[in-house]
């Protein structure tokens, strides 16, 4: 039994509604990716074995398209060599960043071979990292250029923050979105990132409220808004049991010391949790609501959360983010 199938028979013993499917290409999809290095080679894992490669078909073109010749560069100097164990390749279809991770403290001669390297190529730019430690050559910043229907979004990332892997997949995962929105008043989102859903979707509400942990993420989310001169997003550094608390008026937050909470006309949640799915609190909050967006990176946590919440599944659209995989993300309009 496929993975869509496994999920279409768990779903029919909670609704009748089919799931719309949508497939990725098999090959160059990745968007980022990560590499070990070992024996002068790209590594990663598959079936439970370690595979050694100068290249590999699943990032997208733009990273294959170094990843050979970047290794070769790498390989021929000690410098760089020396204790390097990982590589992380991100892509914004045409920039690229690099990050570089090693076992030891980088010195100023590692930043003079990187920045000879990164002169061999266009639009690549390299990172170090160790522990405690990071060197930018140039920046570190990705632009991110979000296209659906007649719209279009610049939306920053880095070499640390998430972003939708997948490079083919997260237009067609907005306008899933944007298909099934009705009656949207203002939009309360939780674990929002660096604003992968919150820029595309802001024009759809009156006003947004986008909670995120990770400062990373709310700095560059924070720049993005202003990018895009967007004026109806406010964001707080807050986790999703922080979010509950501060909208249950059960603890005051001086991050929340410029935004007025009252002034919001709630019609929408929208929740896209790490794979351990959403925590007895933000579940709590989302029974506020009567509109719920429920992005999930787990069909087993997703489940086990629908049951507990006991709403109607309006729609239902699964994303094969990781071709050949048995890997699913799932997007479901909740009532």
């Amino acid at each position: 039994m496929n993975k869509f199938s496994k999920f279409c028979l768990e779903l029919s013993t909670l609704s009748d509604i089919k799931p719309s499917i949508f497939l990725s290409p098999a090959s160059g999809y990745r968007a980022r990716c990560e590499f070990g290095i070992s024996k002068s080679s790209y590594t990663m894992i598959e079936d439970g074995k370690k595979i050694y490669m100068d290249k590999s078909k699943i990032p997208h073109h733009s990273i294959q398209k170094i990843m050979p010749k970047f290794l070769k560069y790498i390989n021929k100097s000690s410098i760089l060599k020396s204790k390097l164990f990982q590589i992380n390749f991100r892509s914004s279809g045409s920039d690229i960043l690099a990050t570089m991770i090693y076992h030891k403290k980088l010195k100023d001669e590692w930043s003079i071979e990187a920045k000879v390297i990164q002169a061999k190529f266009k639009n690549l730019y390299i990172i170090g990292r160790s522990k405690n430690q990071k060197i930018i050559n140039d920046k570190d910043n990705l632009k991110i250029i979000c296209k659906y229907k007649n719209s279009s979004f610049e939306i920053l990332q880095n070499d640390v923050v998430f972003f939708q892997p997948n490079f083919y997949l997260y237009s067609m995962m907005i306008s899933f979105i944007t298909d099934y929105l009705k009656d949207s008043k203002d939009l309360l989102e939780v674990y929002c990132g660096c604003g992968g859903f919150t820029l595309p979707l802001a024009s759809k509400f009156n006003k947004v409220f986008a909670t995120e942990n990770n400062r990373h993420a709310v700095r560059l989310l924070i720049e993005s808004i202003k990018l895009n001169g967007v004026a109806n997003i406010e964001t707080a550094r807050l986790s999703d049991n922080e979010t509950a608390l501060a909208l249950s008026n059960k603890r005051i937050f001086r991050r929340l010391k410029n935004i007025d909470l009252t002034s919001y006309n709630f019609s929408h949640i929208l929740v896209d949790p790490p794979r351990a799915g959403l925590s007895i609190e933000t579940i709590n909050l989302s029974n506020q609501f009567k509109n719920m967006i429920y992005i999930s990176c787990n069909p087993e946590t997703f489940f086990r959360d629908l049951k507990i919440m006991k709403r109607e599944v309006k729609s239902i659209g699964l994303f094969d983010q990781f071709s050949n995989t048995d890997h699913l993300e799932v997007i479901a309009i909740l009532k």
